[in-house]
């Protein structure tokens, strides 16, 4: 249950005191378990709110910190995909829409944490301000202890983008909307800003959480999708999510079920797309997208975000064809709206509900590292949450490769319950994310320092 309401005043801060201590599990480092930090109490500056976490779950960036695959600083609290409820204010906090955060609101929030007043910020590129922090990627210090996902609260600091959401979505579809969903929304804004996609033919490589959420909007958007991902497990998902047509990119070239001769049969032999989102990162699925383009196609990278050999462009081509290459790295709050509105429908229609996995409680965060480490290589990601009984009755399926960019363990889990029958569901194994969500532990109740009154204003001796 979400903590005791308060009033907001302007001040320029709000210690808070929270009772039981809000637990943190904090990174120390490759190869070291996770330690759980207790944090019985916080300072809110102005404009800054608690809010307690109800599912977090763990994307691939996650697991390659955790194994040294990428770099992080240490000692931090991981996570970034998370849903929760406002416990606390410190002033009055704004949603993305404009409405005053309140205590007990359902609420998603921004990977970045923006300035507002650099240069980057004033030209509408706050997803990648100058002075930008990032929740689960930045050291534990004493002002900001719960600053990841991975934590019964999270404090989020003023320049968050945070949305309101409805308490139907299931946790484990708003989630990744702080990650992939937004990152897919930023990816077709950046086309759509070129060329609509309604009756266009859009290609979609890699089917990893990236890839079925970009498969799901582009088809609901109008377009006809193909998608290409070397899983034939994630091939099947993706004609679930609404694509008109799958490829298997390491088929030879021009037979059966290869990129050319899907593209031909979908496009009356003209073998070319409009658009090409491509998200997994794999060099080879960024030529083959360069390749599949028509003139006055567009490209956007997304998946890119980690060194990789260089990819061979014709400038020529580029020139005489009109090609537009777009990169997408982030997004802004405004796109994190857009994703939460997409998501409050489109889970009853689209299985994204499917894509979360085995539940672990926020304690056990290193089982579901230790289950993603074992699979010994690329892979998509776990789901865990603080009730026992969900954790112990949550049924898995077989382990499939996630690319690059989406990597993780996946577990399949079918529909838990006779209600679920209605609601589209997944019948192979497809990327998944990994829960992890401290329902069991009791929620902070936060309280005013004993210095303040219960508005949170200083209390002096004249009082």
């Amino acid at each position: 249950m979400p903590g005791t309401a308060l009033a907001s005043p302007r001040t320029d801060s709000l210690d808070l005191d929270l009772t039981p201590a809000a637990l943190a599990m904090v990174w120390p480092g490759v190869g070291r378990a996770h330690e759980a930090l207790a944090v019985p109490g916080i300072r809110l500056a102005h404009g800054d709110a608690l809010v307690s976490v109800e599912l977090a779950t763990v994307c691939g960036s996650d697991v390659h910190t955790a194994t040294g695959h990428r770099p992080g600083p240490v000692p931090s609290v991981l996570g970034h995909e998370q849903v929760g409820r406002v416990l606390a204010t410190a002033g009055p906090v704004r949603a993305v829409d404009g409405r005053r955060l309140e205590p007990g609101m359902r609420v998603i929030w921004s990977v970045v944490v923006s300035c507002g007043r650099c240069a980057r910020c004033r030209r509408g590129l706050s997803n990648k301000c100058s002075s930008a922090t990032k929740y689960g990627h930045e050291a534990v210090h004493h002002e900001w202890e719960l600053s990841g996902g991975f934590a019964s609260a999270v404090h989020l600091k003023r320049g968050t983008g945070i949305v309101i959401v409805d308490d139907e979505t299931p946790a484990g579809v708003l989630a990744p909307a702080s990650c992939a969903t937004a990152t897919v929304v930023a990816a077709i804004e950046a086309a759509e800003q070129i060329t609509p996609l309604s009756g266009r033919t859009v290609l979609v490589t890699g089917a990893g959480m990236l890839g079925l959420t970009a498969t799901a909007m582009a088809t609901d958007a109008g377009a006809r999708v193909i998608v290409s991902d070397p899983s034939a497990e994630r091939r099947a998902a993706a004609l679930r999510f609404g694509a008109a047509a799958v490829a298997d990119p390491t088929r030879p070239s021009g037979s059966a079920g290869s990129l050319k001769r899907v593209l031909a049969a979908q496009t009356r032999g003209r073998g070319l797309c409009d658009v090409a989102l491509e998200l997994s990162g794999a060099v080879p699925a960024v030529t083959s997208a360069i390749a599949s383009l028509d003139t006055g196609g567009v490209l956007v990278l997304v998946g890119s975000v980690s060194p990789s050999a260089p990819v061979q462009l014709d400038p020529e081509r580029v020139v005489r064809q009109l090609l537009t290459v777009r990169g997408v790295h982030n997004y802004t709050p405004a796109q994190l709206q857009r994703a939460a509105d997409y998501l409050a429908t489109a889970w009853r229609r689209r299985p994204f509900e499917q894509l979360l996995g085995e539940v672990f409680p926020l304690e056990q965060i290193d089982a579901a590292f230790d289950a993603a480490r074992a699979l010994g290589g690329p892979t998509p990601a776990p789901a865990a949450t603080g009730s026992p009984r969900a954790a112990a009755g949550s049924p898995s399926g077989s382990v499939v490769d996630a690319p690059a960019s989406d990597r993780a363990l996946a577990l399949f889990r079918p529909p838990a319950s006779e209600s679920d029958a209605d609601r589209p569901t997944v019948v192979a194994p497809v990327a998944a994310r990994i829960g992890l969500a401290p329902s069991a532990i009791p929620h902070a109740v936060p309280t005013p320092h004993p210095d303040r009154d219960r508005t949170g204003r200083r209390i002096h001796p004249a009082d």
